[in-house]
């Protein structure tokens, strides 16, 4: 189907716009669920994370649902989103946690770099 091309955009800026139009467009419907990142990889000749920064933004914007254990679904705008409110608070701590740990490797990463930087003697 759609692969992502080498434009000066990011891939999973491309795939969020493809999947976007697909939703706005209503090929992917309210309630239906978004192929596996699995899938959606094989589709758009990308890597795991690539369609799930892609499927990150998406859910930031409110397009699509993370169900535990159930897979992403296309939200439907018409209805409340104060409904699911306790999935969304799961989804949000999910989201703190992972940056968390992100964060943490990468300033984990900027002290190893800048402890040895050479050419200044420290002592």
């Amino acid at each position: 189907m759609a692969m992502v091309e080498k434009t000066g955009r990011p891939g999973y800026l491309q795939i969020a716009d493809d999947l976007r139009a697909q939703i706005r467009g209503g090929s992917l419907a309210p309630g239906t669920p978004l192929p596996s990142t699995a899938q959606l990889a094989e589709q758009y000749d990308a890597s795991l994370s690539v369609v799930k920064m892609a499927v990150g933004i998406l859910r930031n914007e409110g397009l699509v649902i993370g169900q535990q254990g159930k897979g992403v679904f296309v939200r439907d705008t018409d209805a409340a989103p104060a409904g699911d409110l306790a999935s969304e608070v799961t989804e949000l701590r999910s989201a703190v946690r992972d940056l968390s740990e992100r964060l943490s490797r990468v300033e984990e990463q900027l002290a190893t770099s800048t402890t040895r930087r050479p050419g200044r003697s420290s002592r």
